[in-house]
């Protein structure tokens, strides 16, 4: 099931909203961590966490084409930590095993039809402890892109999705590099 429309634009145009890789370090997706991304879009994040970990970053979309651009990046840049799949994750979940992940990724996804499902796959996913990072375009009609305003989720009900699911509130992020987007990260609590 393709996502609702997200207002995403052409890959250069699009790159112009986001610092990903100042993002990621601030939330603390760094480090010897294997990364599990929902919808990689023009692979930006994609391609910054590849960088930023030493583990392995999977990264999935519906799209086939967003999927091959992803890994042509990662090839361009001769990063071999990259693992690319064409899979819809609203099916088939992400296809990684039980506490399998360190850093799940959701980033401007969360105003599917169903996103306790995508919370709930991460759950499950995630080590105990392990940590799941939210970044979303701001409640504000004045964004330059994004969702709708019908569907796109304010950072409270985000949270209270998450914490219905099991996570608990770690940081909140209000970036100074990405005036457009909030950031929230929580963690998966230890057994």
């Amino acid at each position: 099931m393709k996502v609702r429309e997200s207002g995403m634009r052409d890959e250069e145009h699009w790159s112009t909203f986001f610092e990903p890789e100042l993002m990621l370090v601030e939330m603390g997706c760094h480090g010897p961590l294997n990364v599990l991304e929902f919808g990689c879009g023009y692979g930006d994040f994609t391609v910054a966490a590849a960088r930023l970990i030493d583990g392995t970053i999977f990264s999935n979309d519906i799209e086939h084409a967003i999927v091959e651009r992803t890994l042509q990046r990662a090839k361009d840049q001769r990063l071999t930590n990259i693992v690319a799949e064409v899979l819809d994750f609203s099916v088939d979940g992400s296809g990684r095993p039980d506490q399998s992940i360190d850093f799940v990724v959701l980033f401007d996804i969360l105003h599917i039809d169903h996103p306790h499902l995508l919370l709930r796959e991460a759950y499950r996913v995630l080590q105990p402890t392990g940590k799941l990072g939210l970044i979303h375009w701001k409640w504000d009609s004045n964004t330059p892109r994004g969702p709708s305003m019908e569907i796109r989720p304010k950072p409270e009900k985000c949270r209270l999705w998450s914490e219905n699911e099991g996570f608990v509130l770690d940081q909140m992020h209000d970036f100074t590099c990405c005036k457009w987007h909030w950031g929230m990260v929580f963690q998966k609590p230890a057994k």
